[in-house]
């Protein structure tokens, strides 16, 4: 593993120096995974790792063909960096709670999500205002498969189930999602601080790898007075 991670460190500074020499110009796609791949003679999950690592680093954005970005107070949050930094960087003061992270068995998920293994790794967290009020909730279930096996009983990179994803080679490509409004049940409600029925926004995702594997499901609740949720269409790369 040390030397997976210096390859992938490698060929991140590589890209990033030519990315700040001008080398690919604003607007510019970076040459194709393939294309990266045969010219530092590595894997696709190193490639992917390294193109990860500039994502945290804010040197290049990825586009889905159809995707959605979430705002909190009209300023959009970047899910490459994860909820926590993202607002932490454009000033917001919310804690983060860890309501539950461990191992579990899901046959229904993993049947909906056409698994062949029925465990997950499961991560439930909610973030609150300086006043306690919680203003999301978010329920995160990881294939328990792999490098990401022994996750509950190693923690997280820095915190971050961003990063651990981005390190493990796990990287999202695409994404689909289920939007609606719901009341609070009362378990929710407790967690979150607010009263039960109160409506907010209820998003379910589910992120993908360019080869189709599951990278995480989530759903999360949302307050819909800070929220929103933009779609957009089209079709992009790294940028």
């Amino acid at each position: 593993m040390p030397g997976q991670v210096h390859k992938h460190h490698r060929v991140a500074q590589a890209l990033a120096d030519e990315i700040r020499a001008g080398v690919h110009a604003d607007g510019v796609k970076l040459p194709g995974e393939h294309a990266l791949r045969e010219r530092f003679g590595v894997s696709r999950t190193t490639v992917r790792q390294a193109l990860g690592v500039l994502g945290e680093q804010g040197l290049i954005e990825t586009h889905a063909g159809i995707g959605s970005i979430v705002t909190f107070d009209g300023a959009p949050l970047d899910q490459r960096l994860g909820w926590t930094r993202a607002l932490a960087d454009q000033g917001t003061e919310l804690s983060t709670h860890v309501l539950r992270f461990e191992r579990i068995k899901d046959a229904a998920l993993a049947a909906e999500l056409g698994l062949d293994s029925d465990e997950f790794t499961a991560l439930d967290r909610v973030r609150r205002l300086p006043d306690g009020h919680g203003v999301s909730l978010e329920f995160s279930r990881v294939p328990a498969v792999g490098a990401l096996a022994g996750l509950a009983e190693r923690g997280l990179d820095g915190d971050s189930l961003s990063r651990t994803l981005t390190a493990a080679g796990r990287i999202p490509d695409s994404a689909e999602a289920h939007i609606g409004v719901a009341g609070l049940a009362d378990a929710d409600a407790s967690a979150l601080h607010r009263s039960p029925g109160e409506s907010f926004l209820r998003v379910a995702q589910v992120f993908r790898d360019a080869d189709g594997g599951v990278v995480e499901q989530v759903t999360s609740l949302l307050d819909p007075t800070r929220f929103q949720l933009h779609v957009h269409t089209g079709r992009g790369g790294h940028l």
